[in-house]
């Protein structure tokens, strides 16, 4: 931008001439921005089959690497080796890059079986916590009806309780 060019898009700024610009807004609606309402846009979800996927590709992912990646390992130090013992400068070398490589291809499993392994955890702790919430959410409901006489018909008794044993009374 040439400064003839930045000094008069100033004058028209302060002459309040030009559009005008907010940062670290939302349009409240009707704008080019939706609206970040939670009731509106709807909740993130992630379902256990999406975690599933998840783990299943970081586990397959750790498969290759391990198949396929890990091979090329023994064969280069043999060759550095066998270059070194032969005098050749390129042997320390290719011996360089096979000890870096060996340690980004451990790092990168490792990566993949953590992402797997926590898909797996996570699986499980949310099945863990949706059933306790569940359970929870019952036996509000079942004390809810135990106590709210509006349950039954006006008159009649609360369906809750059962029917009474004549046999006892």
């Amino acid at each position: 931008m040439a400064w003839d060019e930045w000094e008069q898009l100033k004058a028209q700024a302060a002459s309040g001439k030009s559009a005008h610009m907010q940062i670290n807004h939302v349009d409240g609606g009707g704008g080019t921005y939706p609206s970040a309402a939670p009731g509106k846009t709807g909740d993130l979800k992630v379902g256990h089959k999406d975690l599933e996927k998840i783990g299943g590709a970081a586990h397959h992912l750790y498969d290759q690497l391990w198949d396929k990646a890990r091979v090329a390992t023994p064969s280069s130090t043999s060759a550095a080796g066998d270059l070194s013992k032969q005098g050749f400068a390129l042997g320390a070398g290719l011996q360089h890059v096979s000890n870096r490589w060996e340690e980004q291809l451990k790092s990168l499993m490792d990566a993949c079986a953590q992402i797997s392994n926590h898909m797996q955890t996570t699986k499980v702790v949310h099945a863990n916590d949706e059933n306790y919430i569940q359970r929870q959410m019952s036996s509000i409901d079942a004390l809810d009806d135990g106590f709210d006489e509006r349950v039954g018909a006006p008159g009649k008794k609360n369906s809750v309780y059962g029917e009474k044993d004549e046999k006892k009374e």
